[in-house]
């Protein structure tokens, strides 16, 4: 964002997807191809109107994203509908479509891995020689992440309170990962799993995924990135990574482009699904920036841990967590016990009429029929033949096509 925007005024949307072979259902490392026959010649970035294409860190993953900085979030699901049926198009001819949802459910990574091998390569090489990418914490999660700007430190302040205590609850709207190499994990929301240790060599870099309270640039520049710099100075000895990019916790400010970035959201089956929920998201963050719930002062109260404690559940649970945490409950001016489901249901009350039918009614599919990661598992209905996940996630690719949410047996 090289221009400075105030809190709320424009969004940046970025959803991540994998490329998978018709006939093999294995992931294809094919996304230069993909650019290529886009662009004519590869590039890592294709502008493409209103929405942007590019690689990743593996070469079976493009990112589509908003094409800089949008205020119009009500248009951007079939902005970006249309831009996956390009792609689509594009992956006919070579037996190959996008696979939605945050983990491919029978990828072996240790041998279907594929390293991007372009633009950056040297940034991706020297992250695998410190971390080993080829594990699912790297080369198997697709997630949407949502980038929201602040103007200065007293919009920093009040944007960072407001999404470190909502990061918990995220799982529970959106986990979509429940199923890793032909098997129930027994985590609804798996990416999240491997997110807390996929940097354990460095564990500066990811902390304890909820950021610590830190609420001005100075601050955040001591408690956050030195130690991460200090850290990877060994590894990094020509200085070619970048801290921005190196903090890896769920929520990252980027300071390069005044904006804070949430990376808890795990892809869903359809930009729809996606979108509603970011715009959920970010209006229960106006109410927390605004006031309407908990004081600025209790939201910056709670520290890293304490949040952590009510996350790391949800994680495995999702929806039907229960929360009895009081204290944090009372964030949300609610008392007694309730799951998370219930949380964003009474949320939901308080800002629908902020949102547009059409991502209302992808969210009262999420209340009623569960998280993604649920209804899969609903489908799957305790087989977990390969047969039987190739015919569920191929009904999650034909969502991805047609802009719908995925009911079970419907």
């Amino acid at each position: 964002m090289g221009t400075k925007y105030k809190l709320f005024e424009v969004f940046g949307i970025e959803l991540e997807y994998m490329l998978i072979n018709n006939s093999s259902f294995k992931v294809a490392p094919i996304v230069d191809v993909l650019l290529t026959k886009k662009n004519g010649e590869l590039t890592s970035d294709i502008d493409n109107g209103t929405i942007a294409w590019s690689n990743e860190l593996v070469a079976h993953v493009v990112e589509i994203k908003t094409n800089g900085p949008t205020a119009d979030l009500t248009n951007l699901s079939e902005e970006f509908h249309k831009n996956l049926l390009e792609i689509n198009a594009i992956l006919k001819p070579l037996n190959t479509k996008l696979l939605p949802t945050a983990c491919h459910p029978l990828m072996n990574p240790l041998q279907d891995t594929q390293l991007w091998k372009h633009s950056y390569s040297e940034v991706y090489e020297l992250y695998n020689r410190i971390f080993n990418c080829k594990g699912h914490g790297w080369s198997n999660v697709q997630s949407t992440h949502i980038n929201l700007p602040f103007y200065d430190d007293v919009e920093f302040e009040k944007l960072h309170a407001a999404i470190r205590v909502i990061l918990p609850l995220i799982p529970g709207l959106c986990a979509s990962s429940p199923i890793l190499e032909g098997k129930l994990t027994g985590f609804k929301d798996t990416r999240l799993e491997y997110y807390k240790t996929n940097q354990k060599e460095i564990p500066e870099m990811t902390g304890k995924v909820i950021p610590e309270q830190v609420f001005s640039k100075s601050d955040y520049h001591k408690v956050i990135f030195d130690p991460i710099k200090t850290k990877i100075k060994k590894h990094d000895t020509n200085n070619i990574l970048d801290h921005h990019f190196l903090n890896s916790r769920g929520a990252i400010a980027r300071f390069d482009r005044n904006a804070i970035e949430i990376r808890l959201v795990d892809i869903q089956e359809c930009p729809k699904a996606d979108i509603a929920i970011c715009v959920f998201i970010i209006e229960v963050l106006k109410q927390l920036v605004n006031g309407k719930l908990a004081s600025l002062e209790i939201q910056k109260s709670w520290n890293e841990q304490d949040l952590f404690n009510i996350l790391n559940p949800i994680i495995k649970v999702g929806e039907n967590c229960k929360i009895s945490n009081k204290e944090y409950l009372a964030l949300f001016n609610l008392s007694d016990d309730y799951t998370v489901k219930e949380v964003w249901k009474h949320l939901f009350e308080l800002v629908k009429e902020n949102i547009s039918e059409n991502y209302k009614e992808a969210l009262q599919i999420i209340f009623k029929h569960g998280t993604l990661a649920t209804r899969i598992e609903n489908a799957l209905s305790n087989d977990f033949s390969e047969e039987n996940i190739i015919n569920t996630y191929n009904k999650l690719a034909d969502c991805l096509e047609t802009n719908t949410l995925f009911i079970p047996n419907n």
